[in-house]
């Protein structure tokens, strides 16, 4: 890792401490960095938002979302304090988000936080979700059915023709 990385991760993990001693939060941070500045910031509030998307990374990557006035994170990089659950990373792909960078991995949040009770931690089974998450929807634990497909199909095709 070069002098910069280490800078940004370092910034990551002081928000994951930071986290750590906010009511309603969990030890998990991040930071978007872009030509070599930090352009977006975050820490798991999940707990405390009631928010389950409220992760470290997508709280980072909203943040610079906010600040640089697009969902285009084209050229970024997320430096976050924990390997990046199912959902983080598919936001990462969605925001087009260039590589992530990681410390602990999550066998190892798995390990440190096994005996956190339920009040402040929310537990997932993260390789359970990623596996799941990896299928056509409806084929795991999940159950998925469709319905008013032609009715939901006509309010797209009808914002698509709009100007």
């Amino acid at each position: 890792m070069d002098q910069t990385d280490e800078t940004f991760m370092r910034r990551a993990i002081a928000l994951s401490q930071q986290a750590a001693s906010t009511p309603g939060a969990q030890p998990f941070g991040a930071v978007v960095v872009k030509d070599g500045v930090v352009v977006g910031e975050g820490f798991n509030q999940a707990i405390g938002k009631l928010d389950i998307t409220s992760h470290g990374e997508t709280e980072a990557m909203r943040d610079a979302c906010q600040r640089l006035g697009t969902l285009d994170l084209t050229g970024c990089t997320v430096f976050t304090s924990c390997e990046p659950c199912a959902l983080c990373v598919a936001t990462m792909q969605m925001a087009k988000v260039d590589a992530v960078v990681f410390a602990a991995a999550l066998s190892d949040s798995a390990r440190a936080l096994a005996g956190v009770g339920p009040a402040r931690r929310f537990r997932t089974d993260i390789a359970a979700v990623r596996a799941e998450a990896s299928g056509p929807i409806g084929q795991g634990r999940m159950k998925a059915r469709r319905a008013l497909v032609a009715e939901a199909v006509g309010v797209l095709e009808a914002w698509a023709a709009q100007p």
